[in-house]
């Protein structure tokens, strides 16, 4: 189940106006490049920002996400029908054989369940022709980045062109063992209504995600840093054999 966030219209609709630096997906641009990738399959592609600079770019793309919120965002921006968009997830996508498998952000980290992850890279490796790369990130639980996430360090006011100031923050609500849970509050200026959006992440410690890549078939062929995070982040990059 996908967040708040991320399923409530209203949400979803400011999500790219309160998240404008996403430098971050520079690094997996280049590993299309690197890999020579034509084919791409996005999971978790929310409001299409990634799918849409590959579409932009050539690449033949597919986006899935199972919040259709986002989806709808995403069909709504220019060069949009270039991109392949499936309401779902990775157990339930169709035949397909990409050269590339991306999760990018939070994604991989977002899907905390055990059976539900494991269905995940199964369907990343299913999709993928032989060869082919499967590429995701996840924070390093050692950096512990949860114990900087609170309103003081979080807040900010946004103007959003057609909705008007936002305020958003975050604080976490709890940590049991991997899994950390926090809550993103935002006010709306117009209106004065506040909506709330509740997220678990599970933060896997690197031995643990290798492991299950090569119970699911893969071969681990590195594990990165993500070069505008140095230090923070593990970057797997995972191979059909």
């Amino acid at each position: 189940m996908a967040d708040e966030g991320f399923t409530h219209p209203r949400l979803a609709a400011i999500y790219d106006a309160l998240e404008p630096d996403r430098g971050d997906l520079d690094a997996y641009l280049r590993m299309v490049e690197e890999f020579g990738a034509r084919r791409v399959l996005d999971i978790g592609c929310g409001t299409g920002v990634f799918a849409l600079l590959l579409a932009g770019r050539g690449i033949e793309v597919v986006g899935v996400d199972p919040a259709l919120a986002s989806l709808d965002v995403a069909r709504e921006k220019p060069g949009s029908e270039r991109v392949r968009w499936i309401h779902g997830d990775a157990s339930e996508l169709p035949p397909l054989r990409v050269d590339l498998v991306t999760m990018t952000a939070n994604v991989a980290q977002q899907i905390v369940e055990a059976d539900a992850w494991r269905e995940t890279l199964r369907g990343a490796y299913t999709a993928l022709r032989s060869g082919g790369r499967l590429v995701f990130e996840t924070r390093d639980p050692a950096r512990r980045a949860w114990e900087e996430w609170n309103r003081e360090a979080s807040y900010a006011v946004t103007d959003v062109p057609g909705v008007g100031a936002v305020e958003s923050w975050v604080e976490v609500t709890g940590v049991d063992g991997q899994l950390v849970t926090f809550r993103w509050s935002y006010v709306f200026a117009v209106d004065g209504r506040t909506l709330t959006s509740d997220s678990t992440l599970r933060f896997r410690e690197r031995g643990e995600v290798e492991a299950e890549l090569v119970a699911r078939g893969f071969v681990v062929e590195d594990v990165r840093e993500a070069p505008d995070r140095p230090g923070k982040e593990l970057v797997f990059v995972a191979r059909h054999p």
